[in-house]
């Protein structure tokens, strides 16, 4: 099993907040596509990859398009949200590791986990690298107490 993890990131909300807006993308969709223009350029590029629907996140890969569901069975609240992949050549998932800080204060990793062939991590190890990367930082720039105050979700 392969591991991609990106940094750690430091966000201003309170874990259980953090923990109920991540188990709903539907949610947070909307937020995001409305700040889309305030990410980095590199970012920006792998946003399209990412398509949130009510209870599930499609990835565009080099294995290409992963729908990934939350999993119930492995998601402890609050502090891990996995999605696990439901129409996958490998079985993939990707975590979300949250940690209280203090009331106001979370931390998040973002972790893409991949059950892959040895030839083929070294083929798409770059971009399973960055992409981790760039979704601890998108998830990082949602404005989580504006998202809590949604009602199209």
């Amino acid at each position: 099993m392969e591991t991609y993890k990106s940094d750690a990131h430091s966000i201003n909300q309170n874990i259980t907040t953090i923990f109920g807006i991540l188990t709903n993308p539907a949610k947070y969709l909307k937020v995001i596509q409305e700040r889309a223009n305030e990410l980095p350029p590199e970012a920006k590029e792998h946003l399209d990859k990412v398509k949130f629907g009510e209870e599930s996140i499609s990835i565009e890969s080099p294995m290409g398009a992963i729908t990934l569901g939350v999993d119930k069975e492995e998601t402890v609240e609050p502090t891990r949200i996995v999605y696990s992949a439901n129409n996958s050549p490998v079985k993939f998932a990707l975590k979300i590791e949250l940690e209280k800080v203090d009331e106001n204060t979370t931390s998040e990793v973002a972790m893409l986990e991949l059950d892959i062939p040895f030839f083929m991590a070294k083929m798409v190890a770059p971009q399973l690298k960055d992409g981790a990367k760039k979704f601890g930082e998108m998830l990082a720039m949602i404005p989580y107490d504006k998202v809590g105050d949604t009602t199209e979700a």
